[in-house]
């Protein structure tokens, strides 16, 4: 049974993809909701006819008083079919009708309804550019991704659960109020007018303060999160206090929303006693008198002071579930912050996959100053030959990385364009043209996953003894054997810590050049490849880079110029242009830039603030 109902929706099915959700609270939820349509029709249908069984009882027991004064006897001769049905549908039929509503909205739609949405959300926000996530904090995007699906599965049921149930319940009340005597619709009116004046009063207030709390924890998340994923530098620079005081500031931003937020339910739940008061008084007492006219009967009098006695009792949930409501929302506006926002490096319409038959690469008039203007590129353009190794020098901020990013289209052009074998890389997919290019950084971060998926990550199909090839190929086999996580898993099976902090510097990087030699890709672009290894590995990595070199297109950047200089071709950058072109000996020759770079690195490296030699 659990199961039937669980399978009514599938939280995984096919949807179209949108890279401009919308943006306001209303059509955003009703997108999400979609597939539930037929669900939700049902627990609406369901949901009215468990509040009609409801006044159908409380009126069943006025009848039960009326009748009892014929006298035992003559009640069960006359009556006893009816209270024998009675009988039967509060312990058979009603517990069925409400099992069914419980289902629906316990194993249909709250289980369903958030997985749907933190599965779609997380498919969205995967699909964002590198510059989006470089413009947040990763432990805010999270949060907003774990809290927005429950904060709207909770909506969800509170209109079915509460919402529905007591405007179907309501309605009943007026019914059977007015059955008994027109009067007594009276006080249930005016109270019903009161109660609505103070759930408007409270709505209007619980969204906007729902939100800035929201807003207010993930941004706690977000700082201690930055917190926990620099705890090297932390700990390195004994700034403990200083992370407490960044924390502790966001914290009582958090403190102050939540307490103004519960200063609003403590107003509503002492004005809602007050009105519950009234409604008792009025209701019970008028049915009293009307009694002691003869204008009522005793069973009247029963079941309007029963109903008024229900509805005290549930005028604090109703309350409690629309402002839980309107207080969810206004989680998931905070959540639609990132949810819904457009992606804006997108794939064209038409866009075809890459097919790559060389790989030449030319780039013509590239300029990119990530919308400041200045920095990045400038008019550079540039023709690599298919198979041609390319070294990339230059001071910090002098384009390098800029070149590597455009060329991989984390960021879209601003003027110029990229062509590989004279496709514009704008205009195929962005997924085609980054499974045909390797790339290993200088910050070779790694996922929170085994040795085994880290190098598979290059190539999910490779076989068991190609991913051992590729690690033996970056001298990593010997130390991967070596390895053993906390939870005891050894060798590939060993996980390597967020961002691979349980292995060294130069661990990390021999593992993803791992990766990157069982991609195979014809285009390889190298960022500082061996900056973390040691002399000793470094001369054996280098012999290992230069085998994956053969038959590819090379762009290599680097600060230890001796890594570089076998290199077809080196390419000196300044304040994002090409200055100097050619091979290591007329480089050196020509007495420039790329010469006083040589003479005075130290060691082998270069050093980032050299200036040009006058």
């Amino acid at each position: 049974m659990f199961r039937f109902f669980e399978n009514l929706v599938d939280p995984y099915c096919a949807y179209r993809e949108t890279d401009t959700p919308p943006t306001r609270l209303l059509p955003f939820m009703l997108a999400y909701a979609q597939p539930f349509r037929r669900i939700f029709a049902w627990a609406t249908v369901m949901s009215i006819i468990v509040a009609a069984v409801e006044i159908g009882l409380i009126w069943a027991m006025g009848w039960v008083v009326d009748i009892l004064s014929a006298g035992p006897e003559q009640v069960w001769e006359t009556h006893g079919t009816w209270l024998i049905a009675l009988a039967l549908f509060i312990l058979f039929l009603r517990p069925l009708i409400q099992t069914v509503d419980v289902l629906l909205l316990n194993q249909t739609i709250l289980p369903n309804f958030g997985t749907l949405i933190r599965w779609r959300a997380h498919a969205h926000v995967l699909r964002q550019s590198v510059g989006w996530f470089e413009n947040d904090f990763a432990g805010r995007i999270a949060n907003r991704i774990m809290q927005t699906p429950p904060a709207a599965g909770e909506a969800v049921f509170q209109v079915f659960d509460a919402i529905t149930f007591s405007l179907a319940y309501v309605v009943g009340a007026l019914v059977l109020l007015g059955d008994a005597d027109p009067w007594l619709i009276g006080p249930l009116v005016l109270w019903l007018v009161l109660y609505a004046l103070l759930m408007r009063w409270t709505i209007r207030r619980v969204g906007p303060a729902s939100k800035a709390a929201s807003d207010a924890r993930s941004q706690v998340t977000g700082r201690v999160v930055d917190s926990y994923t620099n705890i090297h530098s932390v700990k390195m620079f004994a700034h403990h206090d200083r992370e407490l005081a960044y924390a502790k500031e966001a914290i009582d931003v958090t403190r102050d929303t939540f307490m103004r937020e519960m200063r609003l339910y403590t107003i509503m739940d002492v004005a809602l006693m007050i009105l519950n008061g009234l409604l008792i008084v009025g209701v019970v007492g008028l049915a009293i008198a009307l009694w002691m006219q003869g204008a009522a009967s005793t069973g009247a009098v029963a079941a309007a002071t029963a109903l008024t006695l229900r509805l005290n009792s549930m005028t604090g949930w109703i309350m409690w579930a629309l402002t839980t409501f309107f207080r969810e929302l206004g989680v998931v506006a905070e959540g639609m912050e990132t949810i819904a926002q457009p992606i804006s490096l997108t794939d064209k319409p038409d866009a075809k996959r890459l097919e790559l038959t060389e790989g030449r690469i030319e780039i013509q008039s590239l300029s990119h100053h990530y919308g400041r203007g200045s920095g990045g590129l400038d008019q550079v353009s540039l023709t690599i030959r298919p198979g041609e190794k390319i070294g990339l020098v230059g001071r910090s901020g002098a384009g390098k990385s800029t070149l590597v990013k455009l060329l991989l289209r984390f960021y879209d052009v601003e003027d110029g364009r990229i062509l590989i074998d004279g496709q514009d890389i704008s205009e195929v997919t962005q997924e085609s043209l980054r499974s045909r290019i390797g790339m290993v950084q200088q910050d070779s971060a790694l996922l929170h996953r085994s040795v085994r998926d880290n190098i598979l990550y290059g190539r999910p199909d490779a076989t068991e003894d190609q991913m051992i090839a590729a690690a033996k190929q970056a001298q990593a086999h010997e130390f991967i054997l070596d390895l053993e996580d906390p939870q005891g898993r050894r060798g590939y099976d060993a996980f390597v810590g967020e961002r691979g902090v349980k292995l060294s510097g130069g661990q990390r990087q021999r593992v993803t050049l791992a990766r990157v030699i069982l991609k195979d890709a014809p285009i390889l672009l190298l960022d500082e490849a061996t900056s973390a290894l040691d002399s000793e590995v470094e001369a054996a990595i280098q012999t290992t880079l230069y085998g994956m070199m053969q038959g590819k297109t090379v762009i290599a950047i680097a600060h230890r110029l001796s890594t570089i200089a076998q290199m077809d071709r080196i390419l000196v950058m300044d304040q994002g242009r090409i200055v100097e072109q050619g091979s290591h000996d007329a480089l050196l020759s020509m007495d420039g830039l790329y010469a006083s770079f040589w003479a005075r690195q130290s060691g082998g490296f270069l050093d980032p603030d050299t200036k040009a030699a006058e």
